[in-house]
């Protein structure tokens, strides 16, 4: 029935490769084993200082996190070169690489500063690459997003992580959390104070894992493509049609 329905609308469609077109099947939405592990949380932060707002939002995000059943990591971007400025062989380039292939989903949160993310942050995404060799490393992995503002509330560093976000071929959840004021809604000890930021807070983290289970087992359906299957389909019969092999 369902190349029937591709035969009948191939003659308006002359553009369309018909090896490369799958129409897309609910069954394949629901794995056949779902994983049994800790949904596995990497965690990035932008800023250096010493009392860091970011750091701290992300650390009482981490016990969140841990308390609904994920595995966390939390990245120190101390001592990251910027990008260019090293080969991917240092160690700190290494580890961050790691850790994102190891995640299934993953957690930014950078100050405002200038009205956008700063460049600590933005060094630690650009670190990752869209691709090593065959395997993308962010692909169909899910991401939360967040910013502490030093003034009243913004949404230009949590706006332009999005875009981010959406570049790095992730799958960016709705919610989202922006503290104003961050110097204000934190104890001496890092702890956040109860107020409606920290139970946004609370909700973005359950959303995060609930689309992380959601999805691990099916990022790679997901994430595919039609114009992917058709190039490695020209790719590989170039290979396979070369006169010199």
């Amino acid at each position: 029935m369902k190349s029937a329905c591709v035969s009948k609308f191939s003659d308006q469609m002359p553009n369309l490769d018909k090896s490369c077109f799958k129409i897309p099947q609910q069954s394949l939405l629901s794995p056949n084993q779902l994983s049994t592990h800790p949904p596995r949380i990497l965690m990035l932060y932008g800023s250096l200082r010493e009392r860091s707002y970011s750091k701290l939002l992300t650390f009482e995000s981490a016990k969140l996190l841990e308390a609904m059943g994920a595995e966390v990591r939390v990245f120190d971007p101390l001592d990251l070169p910027q990008p260019d400025a090293a080969p991917d062989t240092h160690p700190k380039v290494k580890e961050l690489r790691d850790l994102a292939a190891w995640s299934e989903g993953m957690v930014w949160c950078s100050p405002e500063r200038h009205g956008a993310m700063t460049g600590i942050m933005k060094s630690q995404i650009d670190w990752i690459p869209l691709s090593l060799g065959a395997v993308r490393p962010t692909q169909g992995k899910t991401l939360a997003v967040m910013e502490v503002c030093g003034g009243s509330q913004s949404f230009n560093a949590v706006n332009q992580m999005r875009i981010l976000g959406r570049w790095m071929r992730m799958l960016t959840i709705p919610n989202q959390s922006s503290i104003a004021k961050a110097f204000l809604e934190f104890e001496e000890n890092g702890r956040m104070k109860p107020s409606a930021y920290y139970d946004r807070v609370v909700d973005v983290m359950e959303e995060l894992v609930k689309f992380t289970l959601l999805t691990r087992d099916i990022a790679p359906y997901l994430v595919d493509r039609y114009s992917e299957r058709k190039e490695s389909a020209e790719e590989l019969a170039k290979r396979v049609n070369q006169k010199s092999i």
